[in-house]
């Protein structure tokens, strides 16, 4: 089961009003267990950055300036989520952002019963508590001493993390044994390979003469020796 958590940092509140994705940020999982497979891009959101927005993400209308706009990357980032279940917090947030991006340049919505909302979650299991992202770090122990502002892939790897606290914790899965058993195969696989090349390495470097001589040698012994043949 493939999995992409996901976030993202824009340049103000409301797609509504006109507001644009800034920075993407990716996280894969398969079977519950992170991949090194990320996906971050910052975006010319072809608009000016507002104050408050640039105070969470520190990202300025300078730095964005000579960054890929979303119509030149909307093909890979589709690529990349695939037909994937997509992790956010606070999804709709994200999700409304990602969708005003995607059907600017004609392409498919993400739609609703693709993405799993860790907020609703982190609600359900502690009603009236405070879950924000940094909330539930503390909770479970996820270090985000990094997080001094927020960063779309930051986020996204501390909220893998947090998500799979809130479906049970970070347990090895079948993934992992089926995994760990096709690595052994192949450690035996190479070991059986290498001892075929070094035998034959060894037979290359055996004259007939000398096996004559050595059995001869043998010969000579007084008691055969337990792995004379």
């Amino acid at each position: 089961m493939r999995e992409i958590v996901l976030d993202t940092e824009t340049t103000g509140l409301s797609p509504e009003k006109g507001h644009r994705v800034v920075e993407i940020g990716c996280v894969e999982l398969l079977n519950h267990v992170p991949t090194k497979n990320t996906f971050q891009v910052y975006l010319n959101p072809e608009r000016e950055m507002d104050e408050g927005a640039q105070r969470v993400h520190g990202l300025t209308n300078e730095f964005l300036l000579d960054k890929p706009k979303f119509k030149e990357i909307a093909a890979e980032f589709i690529s990349f989520i695939g037909n994937s279940k997509i992790i956010a917090h606070n999804a709709s947030f994200d999700i409304n952002f990602l969708n005003n991006e995607l059907l600017k340049v004609n392409k498919n919505k993400i739609s609703d019963d693709k993405v799993i909302d860790t907020l609703k979650i982190a609600r359900q299991k502690f009603p009236g508590a405070r879950n924000s992202l940094d909330a539930l770090c503390k909770r479970f122990l996820v270090d985000n001493s990094n997080r001094t502002l927020h960063g779309a892939l930051l986020d996204s790897e501390l909220l893998a993390e947090v998500y799979l606290e809130l479906i049970g914790g970070k347990e090895p899965d079948l993934a992992l044994l089926v995994e760990s058993k096709n690595e052994n195969q192949e450690d035996n696989r190479n070991h059986n390979r290498a001892v075929e090349k070094r035998n034959k390495m060894l037979d290359q470097r055996l004259t007939k003469a000398d096996e004559l001589n050595h059995r001869s040698f043998i010969e000579t012994f007084k008691e055969k020796p337990l792995w004379y043949k």
